[in-house]
């Protein structure tokens, strides 16, 4: 039993693969029962480890160098976030057949962020908030600028011009392309981050924010981890948040209104993913529908009050 392929190039996985790694390179879990997760996302292919563990395989070459750099800065940014991180407890080499390095982390109990899963939204909004402005604070020097590494988080979004443009011919049947189009020339003309380059998340999808208990309680998936402008972190405001959760999570952000363009201009790129994934991994493909369609609602309600 494996993951399903999402790629045309990704490196195919297994609950044999896994067995076959773990004995050969860390036989001390060998004898755990290893299952899929199906909540997989679309870097990396997760399997349980027992109760308490998980392993993590790359799905692409990409994904192995997130791999890499989890490894490289975890360990110097998490330590004293508000939120629960991932804790890496062992790697693993290419192996077995399979050509990427690969991790073992402790497993984050709860579920994927979900709107009816939060039983205070506003409360998840301010707690993730916090948690943008402790890993901002850390000191950037030395992070990793933006790059294939992390799908280009942080860079200026116009530079995503042409391909947004090409990704909408298609769309039509899924989004209002002329409004996601009109939404978009107003996000390339907001002005561009001037302050300094600071870490970022990157990839703050519902995938990887974790509800425990009807609360936020833990941030996952560090790959796109990098430092630049923090306009990309901003993508829960529409791909999880709504009403008055929105307004609290603007609220205790300390940018500007071009900042906040931008980053509707991140959560507008949710296009990218929709004709891609909707045969592989559809709920990936409805998400950014979702996202795409709340991005053009709030450019729409804000010209309504201009």
């Amino acid at each position: 039993m494996g993951i399903p392929v999402l790629h045309a190039n990704e490196a195919a996985t297994d609950v044999a693969l896994v067995q076959r790694l773990l004995a050969a390179q860390l036989p001390q879990w060998a004898d755990r029962p290893v299952r899929p997760v199906a909540a997989s996302g679309t870097d990396h292919a997760l399997y349980r480890l027992g109760e308490d563990l998980v392993v993590r395989l790359p799905r692409l070459e990409r994904s192995a160098r997130q791999i890499a750099k989890e490894r490289l800065w975890l360990p110097q940014l998490t330590p004293g976030l508000p939120l629960a991180t991932p804790q890496p407890v062992a790697w693993g080499e290419p192996a077995e057949g399979f050509a990427f390095p690969w991790a073992i982390y402790r497993w984050v109990p709860g579920e994927p962020a979900r709107r009816g899963r939060l039983d205070d939204p506003v409360r998840a909004a301010r707690d993730l908030a916090a948690f943008i402005l402790a890993l901002q604070a850390v000191d950037p020097t030395g992070g990793p600028a933006p790059g294939a590494h992390n799908v280009w988080r942080g860079q200026p979004v116009a530079v995503r011009d042409r391909i947004f443009r090409e990704t909408l011919a298609g769309l039509e049947d899924d989004i209002d392309t002329a409004a996601a189009l009109a939404a978009w020339e107003d996000v390339l003309a907001a002005d561009p981050w001037r302050g300094p380059p600071v870490w970022l998340h990157g990839d703050l999808m519902p995938g990887n924010l974790i509800v425990d208990a009807g609360r936020l309680t833990a941030v996952i998936d560090f790959g796109c981890l990098g430092v630049g402008d923090p306009a990309c972190e901003l993508m829960p405001a529409w791909n999880l948040f709504d009403g008055p959760a929105r307004a609290a999570f603007r609220a205790a952000l300390p940018y500007d209104d071009d900042t906040w363009r931008r980053g509707r201009g991140w959560a507008l790129q949710g296009v990218m993913g929709i004709g891609y994934y909707r045969a592989t991994k559809p709920d990936f493909a409805a998400q950014g529908v979702r996202t795409v369609t709340a991005a053009i609602e709030d450019w729409r309600e804000g010209r309504s009050r201009a």
